[in-house]
């Protein structure tokens, strides 16, 4: 096996479990790690959303036997979030503006990562016509980019004191999963899943077992936040390649 090969598959495992561990299921990761080398745009956006869907299934699995994880608040951003990013996995950017904006999310994942955020005690309902619109905004990004828009998702709900850390993390798993799979059936039914890499079941095992090593993790009591800086460096430095270079 190839340097490179070995190079990607302990990166996607690295990202797997420093995502998982905070509810996440990476995809801005493996985009990050797909961009430095150089995978073809019309196979890095399918292929970050069916290693998403691995991980996410298992993140779900973790928190919501934790209990961490609540019905009320979800269900107002998935129900608008869902559809939308069907709609975004419809749409094929044209390259250029597609690594323009891969950029831009990258760049915003890595100031989510390198940010430790906590939820407050004092806990207030979101309302439900702002979750809507909030849901529809984040779930069309998430299938135009290939993500599964917990990045965006876990820091409004802390940051507006919507949910406590691990519920918000429990959260965005679940949304996570719905909405990768959405992006990827959008793509299917315009035919714009052309393929994955050969390699791909490769990275899903890893990814695999990433995801569950941090999905453990994070649902107990794991302090990441140096290794998720660390990350947040090379994820600005990915999303500063495709924009600028």
């Amino acid at each position: 096996m190839e340097p490179a090969t070995l190079l990607i598959i302990l990166a996607i495992f690295i990202v797997a479990v420093l995502y998982s561990s905070v509810g996440h299921a990476g995809a801005s990761g493996y985009l990050a790690v797909m961009a430095f080398w150089a995978v073809a745009p019309e196979v890095v956006r399918p292929t970050a959303l069916v290693l998403n869907l691995f991980v996410a299934t298992i993140g779900t699995v973790q928190f919501y036997r934790a209990g961490y994880f609540s019905w009320r608040i979800f269900l107002p951003f998935a129900a608008t979030s869902i559809p939308m990013a069907f709609v975004g996995g419809m749409i094929h950017l044209p390259t250029d503006v597609y690594k323009i904006v891969l950029g831009a999310v990258l760049m915003l994942a890595a100031l989510r990562l390198a940010i430790k955020l906590k939820g407050d005690d004092r806990v207030n309902e979101p309302p439900i016509w702002i979750s809507l619109i909030i849901g529809a905004a984040v779930g069309l990004l998430s299938g135009l980019v290939g993500v599964g828009g917990g990045i965006f998702l876990t820091p409004i709900l802390l940051l507006m004191h919507w949910s406590e850390t691990r519920v918000a993390a429990g959260v965005s798993v679940v949304f996570i999963l719905v909405n990768s799979a959405a992006g990827l059936i959008g793509q299917y039914s315009k035919g714009l899943l052309n393929g994955l890499p050969s390699e791909v079941w490769v990275w899903i095992a890893a990814a695999v077992a990433g995801g569950f090593i941090g999905s453990t993790l994070g649902s107990r009591k794991f302090n990441s936040i140096t290794l998720r800086r660390v990350l947040a460096v090379v994820l600005l430095f990915a999303g500063f390649k495709l924009i600028f270079v």
